[in-house]
């Protein structure tokens, strides 16, 4: 999996949605983007020019290699390459704290999530916070303000959770999540 963050600069929003941008031409970025950083060698450093379709040398791309996941910063020409990749860090250990060592599912299954923790660390291009400590203090408030809420805003964690932990022989025919009851079709005629 692979987790892509444009600075503001490049006319991108936080968390890696790019603003009025056609669907197909993100598409194209991102695999532009997947493909430049995937073909690189473990051995190589971290950072490359940007592609064609995000700006070539004026911008560059910034990643770590973290299991299975990989997360890419693009910043203009004029970020320090050893200062985003400190960023990265704290935004990952942020991320591993937060979701108690994160996985592909959180970070499909609690976008929202991911972006409010991004824009802790930074905003509008500008880092805000790398203190850790004072990241996950503010996560907690707002979690904390979601709980007071109630409602369907915990679903989400609870189905993720039920997932990591699933061990199953064999495909199960219902599944119950709480209150949620939910028949599974017979699906092995497409196995």
């Amino acid at each position: 999996a692979i987790f892509i963050c444009f600075s503001d600069v490049l006319g991108f929003a936080p968390g890696g949605i790019l603003k009025q941008t056609p669907e197909e031409i993100q598409q194209q970025i991102v695999r532009e983007t997947f493909h430049l950083v995937l073909k690189r060698d473990d051995n190589i450093c971290n950072f490359l020019e940007g592609g064609s379709l995000i700006g070539g040398s004026d911008y560059k791309l910034i990643y770590r290699h973290y299991a299975t996941l990989y997360f890419v910063f693009c910043v203009d020409s004029s970020e320090s390459e050893l200062g985003i990749l400190d960023l990265i860090q704290v935004f990952v250990e942020t991320l591993d704290k937060c979701f108690e060592n994160v996985c592909e599912l959180d970070l499909i299954f609690h976008m929202d999530k991911v972006h409010y923790i991004l824009q802790e660390v930074v905003m509008g291009g500008m880092v805000l916070e790398t203190n850790m400590n004072e990241i996950v203090a503010q996560i907690e408030a707002q979690n904390k303000l979601e709980k007071s809420e109630g409602g369907l805003s915990a679903a989400p964690a609870r189905a993720v959770s039920a997932v990591k932990n699933i061990n199953l022989p064999e495909m199960p025919r219902n599944i119950n999540i709480g209150d949620l009851n939910i028949k599974v079709p017979n699906l092995s005629q497409f196995v």
